[in-house]
């Protein structure tokens, strides 16, 4: 190979790295290798009565997942160091088209390495009219039938992106304070080496107002 052929695969790679860097969502100052502050008030008040407990104020944003859901409409997760995410629903790329910020947190995570296990979780788990998690009853807020698919892109600061298929049915649950919380059961899969990586992932979370939260890096 010629030094001036290997020098443009060489400008070439970083181009193609700028670009990818470049195409990652900053939405209302949230961002790759950024922080986000909540407010400190609001968990105080209302964390008694969520699923999760013991939220960090300050959380740095560790990776930046996206979920494209046509008609210019996306799902922009910002994944933190507190074992949670804030995702952001909008339309098209401008903080204008904000509609819905949420702040959720993982319950638990399991492999699925059996194959029936898989179909039962697509064909019952996910479309049952009600879920329970932690004593609590969640009924089915989606009315699909079938699990709802979503291909997540997920970008990280070591530039490594993947994505991943996702099977998704979403549950609710009033709350005293008069929020509700949300229940998210995926059923997950990536195919790495010719061969499937699935699991079964929990998360409740719930809808923040824009005075609960901010950018602060």
């Amino acid at each position: 190979m010629s030094f001036f052929k290997a020098l443009s695969g060489l400008f070439s790679g970083d181009d193609k790295q700028d670009k990818q860097q470049a195409s990652i969502p900053e939405v209302l100052g949230l961002r790759l290798g950024g922080a986000i502050e909540l407010d400190s008030l609001m968990l105080k008040l209302n964390e008694e009565f969520y699923t999760f407990t013991g939220a960090a104020t300050i959380q740095f944003i560790q990776a930046v997942g996206v979920v494209e859901l046509g008609e210019n409409t996306r799902l922009v997760r910002y994944y933190t160091d507190d074992e949670g995410y804030i995702q952001i629903l909008q339309e098209g790329k401008s903080d204008a088209g904000v509609i819905e910020v949420s702040l959720w947190y993982f319950f638990d995570t399991k492999v699925v390495d059996y194959e029936p296990a898989w179909n039962e979780l697509l064909q019952q788990e996910l479309i049952n009219t009600s879920a329970q998690l932690d004593g609590e009853t969640f009924n089915k807020y989606w009315q699909d039938t079938r699990p709802v698919f979503m291909k997540e892109t997920t970008y990280r600061q070591s530039a490594d992106l993947n994505t991943t298929d996702q099977f998704a049915m979403l549950y609710s649950r009033p709350l005293a304070n008069g929020q509700h919380e949300e229940l998210l059961l995926v059923a997950e899969e990536r195919l790495i080496n010719n061969n499937f990586e699935r699991s079964f992932v929990r998360s409740t979370g719930i809808q923040l107002k824009q005075t609960d939260f901010k950018a602060v890096a």
